[in-house]
Formats: structure tokens, C-alpha cells, sequence
């Protein structure tokens, strides 16, 4: 049975794009500059998401693509069938404890676009009104899990479809609609009077805020958001052309994951002090500070429902992307039809996911280092398994792999002349630069 893969350059690309935007720019990226002290944060976080988490993503980008296989078989017959072969495993199993407590929170976006075509946010309302809503909803039992099941569904039928015609064909129409709404809605949000104090916020450094703390939270953002660390960009650099450049790609992907979460940032922080809103206002800026915004703004009902239309996309193309990992493992390993493969993960995911989801009602009083279960798997995933997941795939890139087959993978045999220019740096960047910076980080953030 001849392998599924990507049908054009463009495809490639926007679904690469897709897996890095996510929630991680629209809902995380905001928040994490208003607590960390605005423009100098950004900075950093440019920085790093080149020097560090480029390297990165080229490395799982040449793992996928020279083994044109799933996670599990690409470490195990790139590595000789040694015990490297488990670190393949582990990049499978975490996308999907992502994708459990990820959808729950896309679940919340499927309910605010609802609320939003019924104009649920009118200017009447107050900002304690919007927090109370928020909490009444996701400390319910049935409507966040309709809303996780509905999600989850959506993104199980996609990735059912396949990759050019369900993966590819979703990422082309939803990417470049999913950077429209962003745009349209950060062009409106300058116009508000007092949006000025939201631009000097972002763009205004102020290196006095930057602290190791503020450093972890930088590049942990970044590992999130480009999908680093478990196994999505891997798997999809399998379905990759031999012929596209790898550099090209990797930096496309980078820098449109950049712009979206700098894009994002106009769309919100303008507004945000437009309305006298503290920009610190942590993971709620989105589901309980920002409706209350949009109720207080001319046409804000409108712009509430582009909002959350983008919110939803920006989710599914992630989580697409999460769901594929482990139904190319399945597939190919297991011998499972792709549909079997979705339908067995869509249990797991749904069966995980519900347990995070009534750990916010029902199951409030469970709780594992002071937070609840949802807590305690996205902490799980974004400060540890991912880090460590970044950590082994550079490891075995820089370590394990000889280096005439990276340089060969990257440059195409040599025929990418200005590739090879650039390999001595990546090379020494994957080698030494990236293990230390991941393993300071990743101590910084357990401290």
C-alpha cells in the first residue's frame, strides 16, 4: 500500500504552519506577554525561537523526512533498531496527553463562538459578569463535554479523510482565512481610541521585566507553539517531497508562526488598554476578558464572532496535527485501516480529556501539586515532556546520526549550495548551543 503524502510545496507548508498556530499564539502568547512585562519579553522570545527552537524543528524535520516513516519506525531505523527506538514511542505518546487536555480547551472555543452569534456579550455586562460566566460554564458537567466531544470529532474526521485530501485540503482553505480574521480584527483594534498604550506595551522594551523566569517562559512558549517535542512536525516532514528545501520550509513555518502570534498580539493588547483592562490577566484574557471587551466596542458582536472563528481554526489546525502522530504510528506498525486507528484515539483522547474537563466541576477536588488534573497535564506536557522531547530529538540528530547524513539530508545531497554554507552553524548550534539551552531551561522552569 503506497504511503499518503503532501500533493504540492504550498500544502506542505500551510499545513507545517498550521500545526505551529494554534492556541498556543491566540490564547497563550497574549497572556504570557502582559505577565511578563510586554516588548522586552517578545524580544527574547524572537531570539529564541531562532537560535534555539529553529535547530530544533530542523532536526525533527530531517528525522521525519530521511526516514519517511512514522515517530516510532523513523528513531528505529535511523538509529540501527537501539534503544533509541523508545524515544519514538515517547514523541507518540505525548502529543496525544496534549491533544486530551488540548481539546478541552478548543471545546470552550466551539462555546464562545456559539455565544457570540447570539450576541452574548452586549456592553450591559460587566467584567465580573464575563468571569462569572466563564467559570459557571466550565465548572459544569455536560456543556464543556459536549463542547470536548464535538471538537475531538471534528478533528478525528479530518485526519480520517487523510493527508492530501483531508490534512492538506482543510490546512489551504482554513490558514490563509485563519490570518485574514487575525489581520482584519488587529486593524480594527489600532483604530480604538487609547489603542496606542497597547502598541507601546508591545513594542516598548523594557529589559528591567526579563529574569530567568521570564527566559523559561519565552522558550517554553516557543516549544509550544512551533509544536516542538512531540513528533508533529517529525511526522509530517515524513510526508514531505525529497526535493523541498528543508531550510526553506523550517524558516517559513517559524517565521509565519511569529508573525501570527505578533499579529495576535495587535488584535488583543490595543484593545485591552483601549478599555482599561490589566494585560496581566493570565489564561482568562481570552475567555473572560476579552468578551467583556468586545461588548464595550462599536460592532464588537462581529468582531467577538471573526474572533472566535479564529480561535476555533487556529485550534484544529493543531490539533490535527497532534491526532496524525499517533494515527501514522497505528497505520503503519499496527497495521490499523486509518479509520480504525482515529476511532480507537478518539476514545482515548475523549476519555483523558473528559477527566481534565471535569476537573474544573465534579472532580475540583482532586489535586496533584496544588492543581487540578487539568492543570497537572498541561504543566506535564508543556514544561516537561516537550522540553524533554526537544532534548532527545537533538541529542540523537547531533549525537547519534552520523553528521555526512544530516548534512546530506539538509542540503539535498549537496545540491542546496547555500544550505551547506549554513551547516557548520547549524551544526554546531544542534550540538552544543541547543542541549545546554533546553537543559538551563528546563531546570529554570522546575526551580
Amino acid at each position: 500500500m503506497s504511503r499518503d503524502s503532501f500533493g504540492s510545496r504550498m500544502g506542505a507548508l500551510l499545513a507545517m504552519a498550521g500545526s505551529a498556530v494554534g492556541l498556543g499564539n491566540l490564547w497563550r502568547f497574549p497572556y504570557l506577554v502582559g505577565e511578563n512585562g510586554g516588548a522586552a519579553f517578545i524580544i527574547i522570545y524572537i531570539i529564541l525561537s531562532f537560535m534555539i527552537c529553529l535547530p530544533i524543528f530542523i532536526s525533527e524535520f530531517v528525522i521525519g523526512r530521511r526516514s519517511q516513516k512514522n515517530a516510532y519506525a523513523a528513531f528505529r531505523d535511523l538509529s540501527g533498531g537501539s534503544a533509541w527506538r523508545w524515544i519514538g514511542l515517547f514523541t507518540i505518546i505525548v502529543p496525544l496527553i496534549v491533544l486530551s487536555y488540548y481539546s478541552v480547551i478548543g471545546g470552550w472555543s466551539i462555546e464562545y463562538l456559539l455565544k457570540s452569534f447570539t450576541f452574548s456579550f452586549s456592553g450591559e455586562e460587566s467584567q465580573s459578569v464575563m468571569n462569572t460566566m466563564f467559570t459557571s460554564f466550565v465548572s459544569s458537567t455536560w456543556a464543556p463535554l459536549l463542547a470536548h466531544t464535538g471538537f475531538l470529532l471534528v478533528t478525528t474526521l479530518i485526519v480520517m479523510i487523510g493527508i492530501k485530501d483531508g490534512i492538506e485540503k482543510f490546512s489551504k482553505v482554513m490558514m490563509p482565512l485563519l490570518f485574514f480574521i487575525v489581520i482584519a480584527i488587529a486593524v480594527y483594534s489600532v483604530t480604538l481610541p487609547g489603542a496606542k498604550a497597547g502598541l507601546d506595551y508591545l513594542f516598548t522594551p523594557d529589559f528591567s521585566k526579563i529574569d530567568a523566569k521570564a527566559c523559561a517562559a519565552a522558550l517554553g512558549q516557543a516549544f509550544f507553539s512551533l509544536s516542538l517535542g512531540f513528533g508533529t512536525i517529525m511526522t509530517y516532514a515524513s510526508y514531505v517531497d525529497k526535493k523541498e528545501n528543508i531550510m526553506t520550509q523550517s524558516t517559513a513555518t517559524a517565521a509565519s508562526d511569529l508573525m501570527f502570534a505578533l499579529i495576535a498580539g495587535v488584535a488583543i493588547m490595543p484593545a485591552v488598554f483601549a478599555f482599561g483592562i490589566n494585560p496581566q490577566a493570565g489564561p482568562g484574557l481570552v475567555f473572560e476578558t476579552l468578551p467583556y471587551v468586545f461588548g464595550q466596542m462599536p460592532a464588537g458582536g462581529v468582531v467577538a464572532i471573526l474572533f472566535f472563528i479564529a480561535l476555533l481554526v487556529a485550534a484544529l489546525t493543531s490539533s490535527i496535527s497532534m491526532l496524525e502522530v499517533a494515527v501514522a504510528y497505528l497505520v503503519e506498525e499496527k497495521n490499523f485501516s486509518r479509520t480504525m486507528a482515529c476511532i480507537v484515539l478518539f476514545i482515548f483522547c475523549w476519555v483523558v480529556g473528559a477527566v481534565c474537563s471535569l476537573s474544573f466541576g465534579p472532580l475540583s477536588d482532586v489535586r496533584i501539586s496544588g492543581g487540578n488534573l487539568f492543570d497537572f497535564f498541561d504543566n506535564l506536557s508543556s514544561n516537561i515532556l516537550m522540553t524533554l522531547g526537544s532534548l532527545f530529538t537533538v541529542l540523537f540528530v547531533g549525537w547519534r546520526l552520523k553528521k555526512t547524513d544530516v548534512y546530506d539530508e539538509f542540503t539535498n545531497g549537496g545540491d542546496i549550495s547555500r544550505n551547506a554554507k549554513l551547516f557548520g552553524v547549524l551544526w554546531f548550534l544542534i550540538r552544543y548551543i541547543c542541549p545546554v539551552a533546553i537543559i538551563v531551561i528546563f531546570v529554570t522552569g522546575l526551580i
